[in-house]
């Protein structure tokens, strides 16, 4: 096992890991022998004896911080670009691909520790990191220790911890160092959300995991600033799925709860209620397994589904044999209770029983008994209870799809009128601002617009974007526009009655609200618990 606080590794060996078509200059023979004690593309993070580097970007081009990464101890540079500057003692590697090659050699470096774990991903434009944490959690309580990350918080193996970053999926460094991590921990799997973009081999953030499970919970048009085309980001994600026919699966694994003698599962699982299943499962040759809450032929199906302010009891139809391949066991139907405001929940769960119970080999039945003690993640329909008269509920939604899924059960079950706190991130998808507010429109009486992440754009002009797909509300009564997050906040405490509910979209477990020229430390739980107490409640 390598232990990471002393991990060094050969330049040689590293060397191996690089394709050679992508190889465009190799050092001196006599520096393949340098001992290298880790792989940095921040030159501020650069210790002696690292090999930097230098990653071409939009806003900052490593190739400018050579010089800072080498007076901090870098001992060798991988670049893209040719350079004038050389150095007899430092290893200078050209590469064709910076972020490819950064990928192979973080994997070489840490090991390839994927190929030690069971490594689950899961894609999808809403419900990713709810339904990776509801796997991590529920693999646990059933005794199989599993580590993950996501774009809300992560555990390695040491307990969890918030994600501090608002990136979904870390560079492919980070990416490779935490999975050494919960390999070290002991972990048998290891649960990642993968985003678009790390799935995109324009970052190659996830180009070298091995994965074994992969999981599309729903896609709908986002992130289009990067990707170009809906077809693209499409594709993006389904590299998940391809991925599973890229290795062997033959990994030595010491996990408790798998027969020695039984092969290691590798499955796909789609949502069978979103138009792109289909294609989601084409683009695998694994086993796919399949689950609806609207009724579709699926390999699970919630029926007979009741939500309330808490959580949601449905019934459970799925297959009764262990295996999700075997159909001649026929099916059974079970009834679960599940904790977790917010009826998008129960296809989480139906993905996260399917996932479960394909991985501990065991009837998805037997793992109902520890769904009520299943958690949501932080700024998932989280509840904020104080005393008040009105309901008080705190969300990421922040696409129209994850609109149109929250809304309509909300609307349903609402005995007074809705108020809905949202804005929108400046410098990215623009076209999704006014469909926003159409859809909210439709299931809110009240809608406060407010700053999100304007980044480099002017905030009142974002928030006009948006106000443009709901015309038909009257401005200072059905419709109002007030950039400053907290005072907005207030501003809708303000109107709520008794009945009503209020909710706050779009920031949820994030920790900062990102302006052109600054970074302002926000919570939206602790922004609404201040507000709260100062109407007078929970004192």
């Amino acid at each position: 096992m390598l232990f990471l606080a002393d991990m060094q590794q050969n330049l040689r060996s590293l060397m191996s890991a690089l394709k050679e078509s992508e190889l465009i200059q190799a050092p001196p023979a006599e520096l393949l022998d340098l001992s290298l004690t880790g792989i940095e593309y921040d030159s501020r993070k650069i210790q002696p004896g690292m090999l930097f580097i230098a990653l071409p970007g939009i806003h900052n081009d490593g190739h400018d911080f050579i010089n800072a990464a080498l007076e901090r101890g870098a001992t060798a540079v991988l670049h893209e670009k040719a350079l004038s500057l050389h150095r007899r003692e430092i290893a200078f590697i050209q590469v064709k691909d910076s972020r490819a090659a950064m990928s192979r050699l973080a994997a070489a470096f840490y090991g390839r520790a994927s190929s030690s774990l069971l490594t689950v991903g899961v894609t999808g434009t809403e419900g990713k990191s709810s339904t990776v944490y509801l796997i991590y959690q529920l693999l646990n309580l059933a005794g199989v220790k599993t580590g993950f990350f996501s774009t809300v918080m992560s555990d390695t193996g040491k307990g969890e911890l918030p994600n501090p970053e608002h990136q979904t999926t870390p560079e492919a460094t980070a990416v490779q160092r935490m999975l050494a991590e919960m390999r070290e921990a002991g972990c048998c799997c290891a649960v990642l959300e993968a985003s678009s973009h790390g799935l995109s081999q324009r970052t190659a953030r996830l180009a070298d995991v091995d994965f074994d499970v992969a999981v599309m919970t729903n896609v709908t048009s986002e992130h289009l600033e990067f990707h170009g085309t809906w077809e693209s980001y499409r594709s993006d994600k389904a590299n998940l799925f391809r991925n599973l026919d890229d290795h062997d699966h033959r990994k030595k694994l010491s996990c408790p709860s798998r027969s020695k003698d039984k092969p290691l599962p590798s499955f796909a699982v789609v949502n069978a209620d979103d138009p792109s299943a289909g294609y989601f499962g084409q683009c695998t040759k694994k086993h796919l397994v399949s689950f609806s809450t609207r009724g579709a032929a699926a390999s699970f199906i919630a029926k007979n589904i009741r939500t309330d302010a808490r959580g949601s009891t449905f019934v459970i139809e799925g297959p009764a044999a262990t295996s999700h391949a075997d159909k001649s066991a026929g099916r059974i139907e079970a009834e679960a209770r599940i904790e977790l405001p917010g009826q998008f929940n129960v296809g989480n769960i139906l993905a996260v029983l399917a996932v479960a119970s394909g991985i501990l080999d065991r009837p998805w039945a037997e793992l109902l008994q520890f769904l009520p003690q299943l958690k949501p993640v932080k700024g998932r329909m989280n509840l904020v209870d104080l005393g008040q008269p009105f309901e008080l509920i705190i969300d990421y939604a922040h696409t129209p799809s994850s609109f149109e899924t929250i809304l309509p059960p909300i609307r349903k079950r609402a005995k007074g009128k809705i108020f809905c706190l949202f804005g929108s991130g400046g410098e990215r998808d623009r076209e999704k601002r006014p469909r926003q507010a159409e859809v909210a429109a439709r299931y809110c009486d009240v809608l406060v617009l407010c700053d999100e992440d304007p980044r480099g754009e002017d905030p009142t002009e974002l928030l006009e974007e948006i106000a443009a797909g709901c015309p038909q509300l009257e401005r200072g009564r059905e419709l109002f526009l007030i950039p400053n997050r907290p005072q907005a906040i207030r501003k809708a405490f303000s109107m709520a009655e008794a009945g009503d509910t209020v909710l706050l979209l779009g920031k949820g477990h994030e920790n900062s609200i990102i302006y052109a020229d600054h970074i302002m430390p926000y919570d939206e739980e602790t922004e609404a618990v201040a507000a709260l107490k100062e109407l007078g409640y929970g004192q």
